[in-house]
């Protein structure tokens, strides 16, 4: 059977993937279930057969190609000096140096916002350092926890989606890079991301709202309430269970733990992609990768002399960490193994041309990428993950977008930031638990309080995906986020609550 005689059939997979990930609220379940009911549908129903199909026909194949081999063994080097970084206490004592200059709550809020975006190698640790350090500061201040919690999360994954050589962006161009195989754009994937990245529009609002909300010194909504219920010495109780002394942290741990490994990689990355033309000239997948794993490397080496000099970790300490952030990659790159072999089905099925028929006529161009990012953000709402959601989008929405003549660069950005929108408002997203956990608050309040903020934020969003649609214009994000400023203001002067000492100077 031709894959254009699927029809129906051929988009199986995807539902089943879809069903079965909300359902059991994890996504390597549902992937791997998705490509063994595709396999059946391409080979007839022998589950011994389909299993030894899949492992031969689809696995192995997409770890041997050498693209996908080199985000592979990519991924390892990334979680590696990520586990360093987190575990040398460094992060813990360069946002300790950001507290001597903290005298009201418009600077407590800055703070936190700075450091939080400054610690962007880790999206899972920035919760867990930045909150309990800051959150003896904010209650002095009488800054609610919750308002804290929203902060934190704000400056974690909604920033580490925005840089492209930490595991965020190297995982999102693997998946570019394959569907791009697929349909034979020429285009390199760190090309496409980094075009792709002022149409992030929700993770750009996500940022700037913090300091928008700081400076106009209002509230409303439930996170009015809280910063009340807060002026007044009431709810400030935590409910987590985490303490500052749970954070991992050292006597003898320094800021330099922080920027000098991250000089180091910036340095081995440019000298050995300067030459090349980098980054004004493309540069190909493969030499890129191989010159950002070495980047990676001797950062780490960089890192574990640091622990060594500083007597915070031995040698052999070091090493243990390393091989386990290595290992704490598992189920990346099964996601990303399995969301590869995922898009192999779909196109031996036919998938994306039926959908593409569907759409043909139905949906203008200009609306894809408001559309995926409306899908993207229901999907990652019921699932609680940003990254599932990008496996099984990715493909679909740029084989779309590439038939229909939809601006690509705009729909790869509405993939990202509809992921980042429904994980930020999930209750189940494993950043909300553990901003709520930093931060010392109810995973449920923090939920309750920041769902308005970024509702507001998603609104206007929508508005810039038809906006950027239509123009293909990459400074459409400023207009957003004037719209943002005075959406702001409004619900400012409808319901907002000045809080005090809370404005600039």
């Amino acid at each position: 059977m031709e894959a254009s005689d699927y029809g129906f059939i051929s988009i199986i997979p995807i539902i089943l993937t879809l069903g079965i990930a909300v359902w059991t609220q994890n996504v390597i379940i549902g992937l791997f279930l998705g490509v063994f009911s595709g396999v059946i549908i391409l080979n007839g129903f022998n589950p011994l057969m389909t299993l030894s199909l899949m492992v031969s026909d689809y696995f192995v194949p997409q770890m041997l190609s050498p693209s996908q081999a080199g985000i592979l063994v990519l991924m390892c080097f990334i979680g590696g000096l990520v586990a360093l970084m987190e575990k040398s206490g460094g992060a813990v004592a360069f946002a300790t140096t950001m507290t001597h200059i903290i005298t009201n709550r418009f600077k407590a809020q800055i703070a936190t916002w700075l450091t939080g975006i400054m610690i962007f190698f880790s999206d899972l640790g920035t919760p867990l350092i930045v909150g309990p350090i800051y959150r003896p500061i904010t209650d002095k201040l009488k800054i609610s926890r919750v308002k804290l919690a929203w902060i934190v999360d704000t400056t974690a994954s909604p920033v580490a989606v925005l840089i492209p050589f930490i595991g965020w962006g190297v995982y999102a161009m693997g998946l570019i890079e394959s569907e791009f195989l697929e349909i034979g754009r020429a285009e390199s994937s760190f090309d496409a991301f980094v075009a792709a990245i002022p149409f992030q529009f929700y993770s750009l609002f996500a940022i700037i709202m913090v300091p928008l909300v700081a400076i106009s010194g209002y509230e409303f909504g439930p996170m009015a309430r809280a910063e009340q219920k807060a002026q007044a010495g009431d709810g400030l109780k935590d409910d987590s269970g985490l303490e500052i002394s749970d954070t991992i942290s050292h006597p003898n741990a320094k800021p330099i733990f922080v920027w000098l490994p991250l000089l180091v990689m910036l340095g081995v990355l440019f000298y050995l992609l300067a030459p090349l033309g980098f980054p004004l000239n493309p540069v190909p997948s493969l030499v890129f990768r191989g010159a950002l794993s070495s980047a990676y490397f001797f950062s780490s080496m960089t890192m574990i002399a640091l622990l060594l000099i500083y007597g915070v970790k031995s040698f052999k300490q070091s090493i243990i960490i390393y091989l386990g952030g290595i290992s704490n990659m598992t189920s990346v790159l099964i996601i990303l193994v399995l969301a590869w072999s995922l898009s192999s089905v779909g196109k031996n099925l036919g998938t994306a041309q039926y959908i593409i028929s569907l759409a043909d006529g139905s949906i203008a161009p200009f609306l894809v990428p408001m559309v995926a990012f409306l899908f993207g953000a229901v999907m990652s709402f019921a699932t609680g993950s940003s990254w599932g959601t990008y496996a099984i989008m990715m493909p679909l929405i740029i084989a779309v977008a590439d038939a229909l003549g939809a601006p690509m660069h705009v729909a790869i950005g509405a993939v990202l930031s509809g992921g980042m929108f429904g994980d930020h408002c999930s209750p189940i997203s494993d950043t909300t638990i553990l901003s709520a956990s930093g931060a010392g608050c109810s995973q449920f309040d923090h939920v309750r309080t920041q769902l308005p903020y970024e509702l507001l934020n998603g609104s206007i969003c929508v508005v810039s995906y038809i906006a950027a649609g239509l123009t293909e214009n990459n400074l459409v994000f400023i207009p957003g986020m004037v719209l943002l400023g005075f959406s702001l203001y409004m619900m400012n002067k409808v319901a907002g609550v000045k809080m005090p000492n809370t404005s600039a100077p």
